[in-house]
């Protein structure tokens, strides 16, 4: 008999209607439980304590509870209840599983003792071994003279019940079992998470739980003593040296640190430039020795990647991402991205519907290709062209009908009908796959298009563990170093010519317009124009064609022309993807005899003067009632304005001199104003320590919750006791 971990849907590729957002996140939680986004490598080898089926069991302390996950029956009518030899199960996760049920009924917590992979280029999981956790003798480690270690006590006993299973073709078969004890069952213990002999309930086990969890985060970020006072130490010399940095410290009911987050004045500034797609960046969950080091990127006119605001995310509930998401967004100055990228995680999703309503969200692609190779792992060994064809269907296809025609070949021809993780995400294909949400603007010029994640930077610059003082020393400096790949960027356009392919004056006015990276992808796009064949199909002022290649009929995109406006759309909806204009649009322009671009095609955010503007703030007219409600807005925005006549009068002595006097003349104006609306009124002063709460920067949405917030500049700390001190 064959046992599942999850059941799923009959796999229906073609479905005719399509699921709202939640249910699209009920399929992913179903289907994917047995991945745990939270987990870290490595963390698989530790003792598991058998889970109840029907009772949630990683609520942490102190935050509200959130309703259990669904329950997902099981394949097959009836479950035995003892394992035996030769059982067969579809995964080792299915086995896990239902180790997992047997251990709780008897009354003993088990873990992974040991596991094998095989030999060659493709390392597949073959073998895992489920132990009882008192398997095992204890031999203590000898010392050296003078070093003095904390006595720890084993549970090891020398159990040697356990149950192996084996990999066998597509199933996992049970190919060694010892199902006697030499203890007492039910009265099994864990230092450091069991109180006491016995088990423990429910509600103690998780708060014992995800209280070792968020030790195991505070010891990575703050080292052995979780000692917060050199992170403090760091956003004060930040602030001293330019007050227009940001930070706000969550605490517990312990006052102990348990997230923070920090912006300095760049990140604030090309927020204001490049904030209209922005990534959330959580793959320090791939590095079990990196620091819980998460942060808000997009990119910049010249496709490289910047900062818009950094975080220490020790705990990870729903409460904790809501916090974040408010204190950036009040960084920020109250204005949401267009678009969020992000891993599928079920707490931080339910965060960003509170905090970005409007915000289009989408989970990451390449995250969930990269964790394909884990799922599927045994299926790219028995067909080594799997994994190619799946990424050219998601990276590749053109058109949603291309996509799913392209994934139902797939399936059939390699037999994966009932393979569990491929159907999930199938259902979700509207949370993660480009094609489905080309109406709104990610900034990715190409579906190739990758950002450096928090990941790549930790394996560029660290081998193992390191302290927080010097992951922010290397931070800044890799920060200081894109800041000059920027500026060398911004000369080699300004300074020389790219080389043009045509005579067209389209691609001559877009060669001096765009950034050189930029261009060079509308470059592309002009001249793979020239291949397509341009047919017209409706007559009139508001006129349509059908654009498509002599090879590839199947793919045939419609372009609708205005010859009044001189505009035009594309069903591919490129433009409102990435921000440049597609193929089919200049092809059709091209027919037409269209000799100068529409100004609106030219996004600004990919010119060359992405960042300069006439005015302070595009964006003043929004935020002026924000900005008006308290003094800490006020401040911030303020704050705002003066980098970006900072970042200009410091080009050259002349305009820094002009500057100069400038502010002066400004800032005695402001004197002025000051002493004459002051008779008679009361007026505000702004003090940056005083004690403000964060939910005043955010239009007073904060959550009530036994949790406290500090915002900006604490100015005492004694290891986790904090003062509340706040701008």
């Amino acid at each position: 008999m064959l046992f599942s971990f999850r059941q799923v849907q009959t796999y229906r590729l073609m479905e005719n209607t399509r699921a709202e957002g939640d249910d699209l996140m009920e399929d992913y939680v179903e289907c994917l439980m047995s991945l745990d986004t939270n987990t870290r490598p490595g963390e698989n080898d530790n003792t598991i304590l058998p889970v109840p089926a029907e009772e949630p069991t990683s609520i942490p302390v102190g935050i509200t509870e959130q309703p259990p996950t669904k329950k997902i029956a099981p394949v097959g009518t009836e479950e035995p209840k003892e394992p035996t030899l030769g059982m067969e199960f579809e995964s080792d996760e299915a086995a896990k599983a239902f180790y997992n049920d047997y251990a709780r009924r008897l009354g003993f917590p088990f873990r992974v003792g040991r596991s094998r992979r095989s030999k060659g280029v493709e390392e597949v999981l073959i073998m895992k071994r489920f132990v009882c956790s008192k398997e095992g003798i204890y031999r203590k480690k000898p010392s050296g003279e003078g070093t003095r270690k904390r006595e720890r006590i084993s549970m090891r006993e020398g159990c040697k019940a356990m149950m192996e299973v084996i990999r066998d073709s597509d199933r996992w078969v049970v190919s060694k079992l010892e199902t006697a004890h030499n203890h007492h069952l039910g009265t099994s213990s864990r230092v450091g998470y069991l109180r006491a002999r016995g088990f423990i309930d429910t509600c103690d086990k998780a708060r014992i739980v995800a209280s070792d969890a968020m030790t195991l985060l505070r010891q990575n970020a703050f080292g052995e003593r979780g000692d917060a006072q050199g992170l403090v130490d760091y956003f004060k010399r930040m602030q001293a040296e330019n007050p227009a940095f940001f930070y706000a410290i969550q605490v517990d009911s312990n006052s102990c640190v348990t997230n923070s987050f920090w912006a300095d004045a760049k990140a604030r500034s090309a927020y204001n430039y490049f904030g209209d797609a922005v990534t959330f960046d959580t793959t320090y969950k791939k590095n079990k020795y990196m620091m819980p080091f998460v942060t808000f990127s997009g990119v910049n006119h010249h496709l490289q990647p910047v900062i818009f605001g950094c975080a220490l995310l020790i705990d990870e509930t729903e409460y904790s991402f809501i916090w974040l998401f408010e204190t950036w967004l009040a960084a920020m100055g109250g204005r949401p991205p267009v678009s969020l990228v992000t891993d599928q995680n079920r707490a931080m999703t339910a965060a960003i519907a509170k905090v970005f309503p409007n915000t289009r969200h989408r989970f990451c692609k390449w995250l969930i290709l990269s964790r394909s190779k884990q799922k599927l792992a045994h299926v790219y060994s028995a067909h080594p062209t799997l994994r190619g064809e799946l990424e050219k269907c998601v990276i590749e296809s053109e058109t949603v009908q291309a996509f799913e025609m392209a994934w139902a070949s797939i399936i059939d021809k390699y037999d994966l009908r009932k393979n569990t993780w491929l159907q999930a995400l199938f259902n979700i294909r509207h949370r993660w796959i480009p094609l489905y949400l080309k109406d709104t603007f990610f900034a990715e010029l190409s579906p190739t298009q990758k950002l450096e994640t928090t990941n790549d930077f930790y394996k560029k610059y660290f081998n193992t563990k390191t302290a927080l003082k010097v992951f922010l020393t290397q931070f800044e400096l890799a920060m200081a170093s894109r800041y000059e790949d920027e500026a060398q960027a911004d000369a080699d356009t300004m300074c020389t010519k790219p080389v043009l392919k045509t005579a067209s004056p389209i691609e001559k006015q877009a060669a001096t317009i765009y950034t050189r990276v930029v261009f060079n992808k509308f470059q592309q796009e002009f001249v793979e124009s020239l291949g397509y064949n341009v047919y017209k199909i409706k007559d009139g002022t508001v006129s349509k064609f059908s654009v498509a290649r002599d090879e590839d009929s199947l793919e045939t995109f419609i372009v609708t022309y205005n010859s009044t406006k001189k505009t035009a759309t594309c069903t591919c909806r490129n433009f409102e993807f990435s921000g440049i204009l597609c193929q089919h649009i200049l092809g059709v322009f091209l027919m037409v005899d269209l000799h100068m671009l529409p100004e609106e095609y030219f996004l600004k955010r990919w010119t060359r003067h992405a960042k300069s503007c006439a005015i302070l703030d595009e964006h003043s007219v929004e935020l002026q009632s924000s900005s008006q409600e308290s003094i800490t807005s006020r401040y911030n925005d303020l704050c705002r304005d003066a980098i970006k006549c900072a970042e200009k009068g410091a080009t050259s002595i002349e305009i820094y001199k002009a500057a100069k006097d400038v502010f002066q003349k400004a800032f005695t104006d402001i004197i002025a104003f000051e002493k004459n609306a002051g008779r008679g009124a009361q007026r505000d002063a702004i003090n940056i320590n005083e004690e403000i709460a964060i939910d005043d920067a955010m239009n007073g949405q904060a959550l009530q919750d036994p949790e406290r917030k500090w915002n900006c500049l604490p100015e005492e700390i004694q290891d986790c006791n904090l003062q509340e001190h706040v701008i």
